[in-house]
């Protein structure tokens, strides 16, 4: 897929630039074990079955939805910690897509967004320790804003240039950025949406198994 003519690049993280899918869902079920390896894992099905879904909601649907209301464990602040805390010394140590930096020399003229279901603030200081926040100079957003809600705001103040490609891994990326108005190629080789080629064949998604198939 050619990424020329293209006046925004926006990028999904976990999955797409990071290889940090794993790192996300071992520390759902960490977060969520007080309660028990049965709750813990139902956790852990709702966050792969819901990608690219903030913290924050899947949080709130675990204590609202499927822990026993008479259980006994950790409110939603610190739930949020123990995650916050596991993913950030998983995200530190998870590699980058080896295609990154030849695709942004490729791209020097387009602006590029991370617009991700992960914490904005952890991103931002992420992307500064890993040494990648300089590749994305249109910005890096996150949670607890929707990717819906970030991508109609940038649109709306000019920051996000059409024609846009929207980069990700997962079933919402492709609505949300169908939603935008965005194109989109769906990124194989880190998901854990086991229904990914059904879905991209059913939706005619182009798809690639990296970022360097895009250089």
């Amino acid at each position: 897929m050619n990424t020329e003519g293209y006046g925004s690049l926006v990028f999904d993280c976990d999955g797409v630039v990071l290889n940090s899918n794993k790192v996300k869902t071992k520390a759902f079920y960490e977060a969520a074990l007080p309660y028990g390896e049965g709750p813990a894992q139902a956790l852990v099905d709702h966050h792969v079955a819901n990608g690219g879904v903030s913290r924050y909601r899947k949080f709130e649907y675990f204590l609202n939805q499927l822990v026993p209301p008479d259980a006994i464990g950790p409110g939603l602040e610190e739930l949020l910690d123990v995650y916050a805390r596991k993913v950030r010394e998983g995200l530190i140590e998870c590699e980058a897509d080896s295609g990154l930096f030849e695709l942004r020399e490729q791209t020097p003229s387009t602006s590029w967004f991370i617009v991700s279901g992960g914490d904005q603030a952890e991103l931002r200081e992420v992307f500064s320790e890993k040494g990648l926040d300089h590749l994305f100079d249109g910005g890096i957003y996150g949670s607890p804003d929707t990717k819906d809600e970030i991508l109609a705001r940038e649109l709306r103040a000019g920051r996000i240039v059409k024609p846009a490609l929207f980069i990700g891994d997962s079933r919402y990326d492709h609505e949300a950025s169908v939603t935008a108005g965005l194109d989109f190629v769906f990124v194989n080789q880190w998901t854990e949406f086991a229904g990914w080629k059904s879905y991209c064949d059913e939706h005619n998604v182009d798809f690639v198994a990296s970022l360097r198939d895009l250089v």
